[in-house]
């Protein structure tokens, strides 16, 4: 049986935070399907500033029915077929060296922040590929440890990745579960933002809820709770951080993503034209290589009015038919890419 490894600093499955999360789940999820071993360090601990998450870990394996143990600072779960362990900062390269020696992995998945060191202690034993979420450094931070892969999660990060001698970089798009019920023919008026902050255009957001008295919008809450932002505006609704998005997508008619900075590969998008319902973005990053040609993508300039414009001029039922036929094609395995890149083996190949 061939082993694979996750290993990073941010917590296990399935506690949820962006996009980088859920693409790591669903990656460790498809391996474990596929007859691997599929083993996944995380810390209960905060990357930015060490805070303790067991009590929410605690609780949400709690309210799932899902038991655990906890010993010598490590809590360990089961989750949908990956082994889950759960350490502090200070013992993650500990635990890390002990995984290393006892499973010999056939490959070594890391990403993100300290995922550098990480790479560079698992490359001499273990095939190493890192996954790049994102253009910041810290997204790309993760080949200074010199991985045999550099993964991009779009063509835009992988154009953006610096070259590096003994990094093979690829595209290896994110994996999408495909949605268990057809797209709604019965939506509401209302459109949908998620992560209102800053960096995703909340600012351009604030206008354009003025601009639009007679439109509803619906926001969901993503990296931190900006409730508090939106609450004198009559026509929002604000919804806290939610596991599953699917109702909030069949229930919506387009998807608003006015980024200010570079996204990779918002997985919004594509999750959301799945479900039938097209969206509206900038042209920052790999927004555009997202939505393709199933929506629409406005100028990162473009201000309130033409966004209102954009909402207005939609025909929902069309774009969100082309949306659905356009992200079906990535709910596909990705194991497939995997192998084609030399990384993934058969799992009746013995494990090395």
């Amino acid at each position: 049986m061939p082993t694979a490894l996750f290993v990073w600093r941010r917590t296990p499955p399935p506690l949820l935070i962006g996009g980088a999360e859920v693409t790591q789940q669903l990656l460790a999820e498809e391996l474990a399907e596929a007859g691997w071993q599929v083993v996944y360090l995380g810390s209960h601990q905060s990357p930015w500033d060490q805070a303790e998450q067991l009590p929410q870990i605690r609780a949400f394996l709690d309210a799932h029915t899902t038991p655990y143990e906890e010993s010598h600072d490590a809590l360990r779960y089961w989750w949908n077929g990956v082994d889950c362990i759960a350490v502090s900062q200070c013992r993650t390269a500990t635990v890390l060296r002990a995984l290393l020696s006892g499973l010999r992995p056939d490959v070594v998945f890391t990403a993100q922040e300290g995922a550098a060191d990480l790479a560079a202690q698992a490359r001499s034993t273990s095939l190493v590929a890192g996954i790049l979420h994102s253009v910041s450094k810290n997204g790309l931070g993760v080949l200074a440890g010199r991985p045999h892969y550099g993964l991009a999660v779009s063509e835009f990060v992988r154009r953006r990745a610096p070259q590096t001698e003994g990094i093979r970089l690829a595209v290896v798009h994110p994996p999408f579960a495909p949605p268990q019920q057809p797209p709604s023919v019965a939506r509401t008026g209302s459109v949908l933002m998620v992560n209102p902050i800053p960096a995703k255009g909340s600012a351009l957001l604030h206008q354009l809820i003025h601009v639009m008295p007679e439109q509803h919008f619906t926001l969901v809450e993503g990296w931190w709770n900006t409730a508090a932002e939106f609450a004198a505006d009559p026509n929002v609704t604000f919804v806290p951080r939610v596991y599953d998005m699917a109702p909030l997508y069949r229930n919506h008619r387009v998807l608003l993503v006015p980024s200010t900075v570079e996204d990779a590969y918002p997985r919004v998008i594509v999750e959301a034209a799945l479900h039938g319902m097209p969206s509206i973005g900038s042209d920052r990053g790999g927004i555009p290589e997202a939505i393709g040609a199933a929506g629409i993508v406005l100028p990162h300039t473009a201000g309130p009015q033409a966004w209102a414009d954009a909402i207005r001029a939609t025909d929902h039922h069309a774009l969100g038919e082309r949306a659905r036929q356009h992200a079906a094609a990535l709910a596909c395995p990705r194991l497939p890419v995997l192998e084609a890149l030399g990384i993934y083996p058969s799992a009746k190949a013995s494990s090395t």
